[in-house]
Order: structure tokens, then C-alpha cells, then sequence
């Protein structure tokens, strides 16, 4: 027997559509939840607070600023422009250490507390000159692995290595590429920017001078790493030293107390601790990148399905008062010119 859809529909529609409206009402009634994956941000943003970081280059709201100033606004838009669930820690990099001053907590119950901590950081809190970049990354990399969650990382920096490296001279990296996930975030302007010098309670001193800074880099002339015992790459089993030219690793003899920021070494560190490499610009923008795949963790969620059964419902109301109105009218002049021999 062959069912004529149309007749149905025709006859019986307006039962159907009321049928299915107090079908998704009543399901609405049971409180239904739909099971699904999220990718969810948990990361700790390591923020570079060496004096490279006080050069003035960026700009907000018209007026030059500080790269650490500019940094910190975008981070602190950047908490508005995550989704509810992600979660953001704070540290700090200077010398040649990363250090952690929370774990990462939800963005919008701690929305406050990451905002004001966030407000607290400054180059105050530095204790030397030294800005060891890379060692700074595997150190935040470091913290990362030992934490519980085991977080992705993402290190905001210029990028500027002080006292500058050797290519033949660099330190080594333990971890297995690609073991934590992270992210390298450039902030600076490309254009060479002398370096404002401070005092330990951050007042000015003027520009640094190129006899206040080493224009080479120190252990190709017999200084010893940062800490005893510390390993070179080309100490590792023998293995030749990387062929990477000064340019690569951001040198720039004789105009080392100037600045800017040192993209391709930034992008050369993140190759080769596998991960990723964003200029900074605006906070949307790091905020995508942040929410990338790689970086997000899929975690299982409960969504409430009651407010799309509610519009179902609507939905098939409004059709059947359609099929009374002006569509029923169109549905009988359709069936009448249908009916109509050729």
C-alpha cells in the first residue's frame, strides 16, 4: 500500500505540528542534558618582566607605552575574552628562571584575584639585569610538567638574550619536544630601541649605554654557565653544535644596549621545543591562539538541551499557524496548478 505523504500532511497536519509541541514541552519538563567535549584552556602565562620589557614602543590608547605595560593590558582584556570553564595562571620570568606565583584557577570565580595579581606585576620584582631567555622557556616548560593538570604553557617576551648567545654556546633543552604543550608570545617593536634604565625601586637612570652592556656573548670568552655544572648542546653526546647564524639567535654585537623585538629567535625556540609562535597585538587575537587545539584540553560537559526543545516547540506553533494563513492558501493554488493538464 502506498502512503500519499501529501494527503497526510494535508489532513492531519496541524495534529502533527501540536503533537510535536507538547512532545518537546513535555521533554523540556524532564530538565534533558546533552553530553558533549569542550576544548577547555588551562595554561600558565609566564610574563618577561627583564628591563628589556620597559622599552616604550607599543602604544595604547594613542600614548607610547612600556612592552611589560602593553603586555599586561592585553592579558587583562584576554581574561574577558575567555569562555567561563578556562583556567589561567600567572609566573614570572627574569635572570634565567621561570617562577610560578599561582597555579592556573577559573577565569571568571578568580576573575578579581587575576586581575589584581596581574596589576601587582612590574620589573620592581627583578632582582639582576639578566635576561636569559631560553633558559627562562624550558624553565616555565619545567613548571608546566610538575604541575598536576600538567598545564600548557604560553611565554610572553621580546626575546632579548642578556648577556647576548654564541650559537655554538647555547643551553640545553631536557625536555622531549612537544611533552608540554605552549605557546611563544612576541611583544615589541622591530625598530632597535635604547633600554631605559632603573633603579630597584624602578626609578629611571636614563638609557643603558653600549659600555653597560656585554656586546658578545660572555662564554666563548671562558665565563661558566648559570649554575654548576650546567651542560652545552654541543656537550651532548658528542653532538655537533647547531649551525644557526647570530642573526637567528637575535645577537647584535655592538648595538646590544638597544632592543627590539627578536622575532626569529622567539620562532627558532619555539620549532624546537615544539611548540607554537604568536606575535602579540591585541588581545582577541591571543586569545585565539590560545584556544587552539593543540593548546585546549577536551573535557567532557552537560549542556542544557531545554532551551532548544522550548524554541522547537515554538518553531512548530508558528508553522501551524502559518498552515492557516497565507501557506495554505499557496499549498491549494500549488495543488490546483499541479492538477492542471499540460
Amino acid at each position: 500500500m502506498t502512503v500519499h505523504w501529501a494527503a497526510v500532511w494535508q489532513r492531519h497536519g496541524d495534529t502533527l505540528l501540536l503533537a510535536g509541541a507538547a512532545l518537546a514541552l513535555a521533554a523540556v519538563l524532564l530538565r534533558p542534558v546533552l553530553p558533549w567535549k569542550r576544548h577547555q584552556v588551562d595554561q600558565v602565562v609566564v610574563i618577561d618582566i627583564t628591563q628589556s620589557m620597559n622599552v616604550p614602543d607599543q602604544r595604547l590608547n594613542g600614548k607610547p607605552v612600556s612592552r611589560l605595560a602593553f603586555a599586561k593590558q592585553q592579558l587583562r582584556q584576554l581574561l574577558s575574552e575567555l569562555p567561563c570553564g578556562s583556567k589561567v595562571g600567572w609566573a614570572l620570568f627574569t635572570e634565567y628562571r621561570s617562577f610560578l606565583l599561582f597555579a592556573p584557577v577559573e577565569v571568571c570565580a578568580h576573575l578579581d584575584e587575576l586581575r589584581s595579581t596581574l596589576d601587582g606585576i612590574d620589573n620592581r620584582m627583578a632582582w639582576i639585569g639578566a635576561s636569559e631567555v631560553a633558559k627562562g622557556l624550558y624553565s616555565g616548560l619545567s613548571i608546566a610538567r610538575q604541575l598536576p593538570d600538567r598545564p600548557a604553557l604560553v611565554f610572553v617576551t621580546d626575546g632579548h638574550e642578556s648577556p647576548p648567545l654564541n650559537p655554538r654556546h647555547r643551553p640545553r633543552f631536557d625536555l622531549k619536544p612537544g611533552e608540554v604543550a605552549g605557546l611563544v608570545v612576541g611583544v615589541g617593536g622591530l625598530v632597535p630601541t635604547a633600554i631605559p634604565k632603573t633603579d630597584p625601586l624602578g626609578r629611571p637612570l636614563g638609557p643603558w649605554t653600549e659600555t653597560d652592556v656585554l656586546q658578545v656573548d660572555p662564554r666563548s670568552q671562558g665565563r661558566s654557565g648559570s649554575v654548576e655544572g650546567e651542560r652545552l648542546v654541543e656537550q651532548v653526546d658528542d653532538a655537533p653544535a647547531p649551525a644557526a647564524p647570530f642573526a637567528a639567535l637575535g645577537a647584535t654585537p655592538g648595538n646590544e644596549h638597544l632592543s627590539s623585538l627578536r622575532e626569529s629567535y622567539l620562532a627558532l625556540l619555539a620549532v624546537e621545543a615544539g611548540l607554537g609562535y604568536h606575535r602579540l597585538v591585541d588581545a582577541a587575537g591571543l586569545a585565539a591562539a590560545m584556544q587552539a587545539p593543540a593548546l585546549t584540553r577536551p573535557v567532557p560537559v552537560r549542556a542544557d538541551a531545554r532551551v532548544p526543545l522550548a524554541g522547537l516547540a515554538v518553531l512548530l506553533l508558528l508553522m501551524r499557524q502559518a498552515r492557516q494563513g497565507p501557506l495554505q492558501a499557496a499549498w491549494q493554488r500549488w495543488r490546483v496548478a499541479r492538477a492542471r493538464p499540460a
